[in-house]
């Protein structure tokens, strides 16, 4: 696999620490807030970030394509697609909250190959490369072992929006049959806890391929499950998703289908 990624993997985590140095030295710096057109806020320290990881990645392998939050960079017939979400955690980080981080995944063929999750203020880099586990600062982790009575449910945060009515519709049938709920405003957050144990299922509505992409494969590798609230593998164009230690998968997926 190494030979194959021909050190996509070293640049991609040269570009998620360089990218983490940028959000702590930001941090409450902010110049300037625009607001998208779906609503989301972006920050100079988003934009600049975005640049600064092309920077690197393009240098080495300027022929691959690049999928971010704020820009796509295509390439024509390229089979590589990195998908970056410079900042994962904005909201968070324009009010002062530090519980955000970068993700970089890397596609091939459309199939993520590999995951680095970023979180710099807690000084932890994930990573995963498909068939060859997940790892935290370089130690292998894995998911809990933990059943859904006992589980901590990380739901999702964005929960003022069109969907609102399925989520809270979701949420009350499933309140009672786990230990505890948490929102962490930051997917990169929510799916590395759920990698190392440490948090065991997360729904979520209204993600985008660059929210999940990097801790799809660094939950899976880690032997837990990903996919589609209908059960089905998720693919780049996914929103809604359940992460898992796999355990409480199935148990899931029948709560949200109302399936006895």
């Amino acid at each position: 696999m190494k030979d194959f990624l021909k050190g996509r993997d070293k640049i991609g985590i040269k570009a998620a620490r360089k990218s983490g140095r940028i959000l702590i030295d930001n941090f409450k710096k902010i110049t300037k807030i625009s607001k998208k057109s779906d609503g989301t806020l972006v920050t100079n320290v988003d934009l600049r970030m975005e640049k600064e990881i092309v920077k690197v990645i393009r240098a080495k392998f300027p022929n691959d394509e690049i999928l971010s939050e704020e820009n796509v960079y295509p390439v024509k017939d390229s089979p590589f697609c990195w998908i970056i979400d410079p900042l994962d955690g904005t909201h968070n980080y324009i009010r002062g909250i530090n519980v955000v981080g970068t993700s970089i995944a890397l596609a091939f063929n459309k199939q993520i190959v590999m995951g680095i999750i970023h979180m710099p203020f807690a000084k932890e880099l994930y990573f995963a490369l498909q068939g060859r586990g997940s790892y935290l600062n370089g130690k292998r982790i894995s998911v809990s072992n933990r059943n859904l009575k006992q589980s901590t449910l990380i739901y999702d945060s964005n929960i003022i929006n069109e969907q609102t009515e399925t989520m809270l519709k979701h949420l009350k049938k499933i309140k009672g049959k786990v230990f505890i709920m948490r929102m962490f405003g930051s997917t990169a957050r929510s799916l590395s806890y759920i990698a190392e144990g440490k948090a065991d299922l997360e729904i979520e509505y209204t993600d985008k391929s660059w929210d999940f992409a990097a801790g799809a494969i660094l939950i899976e590798e880690a032997g837990g499950k990903f996919t589609t609230h209908d059960g089905r593998k998720y693919d780049l164009k996914a929103t809604d998703y359940i992460a898992s230690n796999g355990i409480i998968h199935n148990q899931v997926l029948k709560i949200i289908k109302n399936e006895k």
